[in-house]
């Protein structure tokens, strides 16, 4: 939710702080350049302290970057307290998900790394319409003050809930640069980035897209960002599912040429309201469906499962980052009925960076 609300606030945030739609924009992208440098990094130099501390250390920094954003006073002092929340994300996300791969079964990976990331989602159905709801309502600041008390809680349940002794592989510096020079394992991390890089040329400016084609204020735009998440939640569970059945690499190439034939659908506007509600959830349920099988891919890949899995959490915010990033020129150069087709543009670039990652770790013997 945290990180997230922004996206469903994009229109309040821009007239608090004088910013256009692409300069809103970077409260997305900023965030996640942050999370795509800073993750790696605070991983490894936190790999030799217990799981629980890195977590709770984490969640902490979330809470208190939320407050700062609140008492921001300026653009640029908002962007600074989003690098805050980008890196207390950084830390609690991938050893999240690396404790979930290592407590299960290979064959049961794909369900486990879904559940874990069944809280992305999660802030999507819940979590972003919510707190697009109450910015319009009361507020934009407050959505980001429930966002830092829930993250306090949060804090407060991994120092109760994860024990002290979990076992863990001790990584580091040395570790993360072996895992940056296997080129052919950071080009398989890296489909995570272009993947998501296409949804997100047409979700970060989705709220200016809805008010502008479709004529939807609060009410319109949380129900929609609701649609969303419903569909990222099937998604999510039918993605590690799918994943662990017909393996990882033929549900991303299903998944990519569904967004591929998905996405241009959004040049079409205005359209019904429930013909648009059956493509929302189509669309967030063939983007959210590729967590699972992405990271089963990266994890039997990587010679350290916990940087590469940092280094794929990373390559998500890179990901939106590029995507919200394209999504700006586009809009800059012309409207956003474009969008839609520069998404699709973006997603046959991660099919085809999709089908070369896997030739050549197949190639090594590692696919």
């Amino acid at each position: 939710m945290g990180v997230f609300v922004a996206v469903g606030l994009l229109n309040p945030l821009s007239e608090a702080f004088g910013l256009s739609a692409s300069g809103a924009g970077l409260i997305l992208t900023i965030y996640a350049l942050a999370y795509a440098v800073g993750s790696p990094v605070l991983v490894s130099l936190t790999g030799g302290l217990a799981r629980r501390t890195v977590m709770a250390t984490g969640m902490g920094l979330f809470a208190f970057s939320a407050i700062a954003v609140v008492l921001s006073p300026t653009a640029e002092w908002l962007f600074a307290a989003r690098i805050l929340t980008a890196l207390g994300a950084g830390l609690f996300t991938p050893i999240t998900a690396s404790v979930a791969a290592a407590a299960v079964p290979p064959e049961r990976q794909g369900r486990a790394l879904a559940a874990v990331f069944a809280g992305l989602t999660v802030a999507q159905v819940l979590g972003v319409p919510a707190g697009s709801w109450i910015g319009y309502t009361f507020g934009w600041q407050a959505a980001f003050l429930i966002v830092a008390v829930l993250s306090g809680l949060c804090c407060v349940a991994v120092l109760w809930a994860v024990p002290r002794d979990l076992p863990f592989s001790v990584i580091n510096l040395g570790t993360l640069g072996r895992a940056i020079q296997d080129w052919r394992g950071l080009l398989v991390i890296l489909f995570t980035t272009s993947f998501l890089g296409s949804i997100y040329v047409i979700y970060t400016y989705l709220a200016p897209l809805l008010t502008e084609h479709m004529g939807y204020g609060r009410d319109g735009i949380t129900i929609m960002f609701v649609l969303f998440g419903v569909g990222a939640v099937i998604g999510n569970l039918f993605g590690g599912w799918v994943a662990d059945r017909i393996g990882p690499f033929r549900t991303l190439l299903l998944l990519t040429g569904g967004q591929i034939l998905t996405m241009p659908f959004f040049a079409f506007f205005p359209m019904g309201d429930i013909a648009f509600s059956a493509l929302l959830i189509l669309w967030a349920v063939l983007g959210w469906s590729f967590v699972a099988g992405q990271q089963i891919r990266v994890v039997r890949v990587s010679a350290a499962p916990t940087v590469g899995l940092a280094l794929n959490a990373a390559a998500i915010y890179l990901g939106a980052a590029t995507g919200s990033s394209i999504g700006a020129m586009v809009l800059d150069r012309f409207d956003t009925l474009a969008l839609g087709w520069a998404g699709a543009a973006v997603a046959v670039l991660a099919l085809a960076h999709l089908v070369v990652s896997q030739t050549l770790t197949r190639e090594r013997g590692r696919g």
